[in-house]
C-alpha cells in the first residue's frame, strides 16, 4: 500500500477494539529504549507526508502507526521495511522517501520508554466528528509524545495532551506477535 514494503494497515475504530488488539503489545514496550524512527518525507523538499505511517523501533520491536480517515488507527508490527525504496508513487514532481530526521522525535532517541497509553478523544462539543479517535502516547522520563488522527493523516504532539483527551494507560503486557 502506498507503495511501502510490508505496509498492510488493518484498520481498527474506537478505544475497545484497538486496546483488545494492541493494548498488551504496547504496554510491553515499557522499558525498552527509542532506538530509532522514520518518516516518509519528500526528497525535494523535506516536507513531511503524514498519510504514511510513523515508524518508531524500541530495541528490535518496530510499532507502525498509521491514522486514517476520520477515526481508524492501524497499529502494525515489525512488517514495514524503512531500508526499502518506495515505489509506484503517483505523482512524478514529489519523491517520497524514507528519513530519520525529525526535530520532534529526535531528543526521544535513546530514552527508556516509561508508559504507553491510548488517549480517547472526547471533546466538549458533541457535534465534533472527531469524537471517539484514538492517540497512542508514548512517555519518557524527558517528555512525552502522541500520534493522533488529524483528520485523514497522522499528526505529531509533544508534551501533555489537549484535556479534552481522556488517557487509558496501558499496564505491562505480553511481547507483540
Amino acid at each position: 500500500m502506498m507503495g511501502i514494503s510490508g505496509f498492510e494497515p488493518t484498520f481498527l475504530v474506537g478505544l475497545q477494539d484497538i486496546r483488545e488488539k494492541h493494548g498488551q503489545g504496547l504496554a510491553a514496550l515499557g522499558g525498552r529504549r527509542l532506538t530509532g524512527f522514520a518518516l516518509v518525507r519528500f526528497v525535494e523538499d523535506g516536507d513531511w507526508y503524514a498519510e504514511c505511517p510513523v515508524v518508531l523501533g524500541f530495541d528490535g520491536v518496530q510499532v507502525e502507526i498509521s491514522h486514517s480517515k476520520f477515526d481508524e488507527l492501524s497499529i502494525g508490527w515489525n512488517t514495514i521495511d524503512t531500508k526499502a525504496a518506495i515505489t509506484g508513487w503517483e505523482y512524478d514532481e514529489l519523491t517520497p522517501a524514507w528519513s530519520r530526521a525529525d526535530e520532534r522525535l529526535e531528543p526521544f532517541v535513546g530514552q527508556e520508554l516509561r508508559e504507553v497509553a491510548l488517549l480517547e478523544w472526547h471533546p466538549s462539543s458533541r457535534h465534533d466528528i472527531a469524537g471517539g479517535t484514538v492517540a497512542v502516547e508514548f512517555v519518557f522520563d524527558m517528555g512525552r509524545f502522541h500520534i493522533a488522527n488529524a483528520l485523514d493523516e497522522n499528526s505529531i504532539a509533544l508534551g501533555d495532551a489537549d484535556p479534552e483527551f481522556v488517557r487509558h494507560p496501558l499496564g505491562r503486557g505480553m511481547q507483540p506477535d
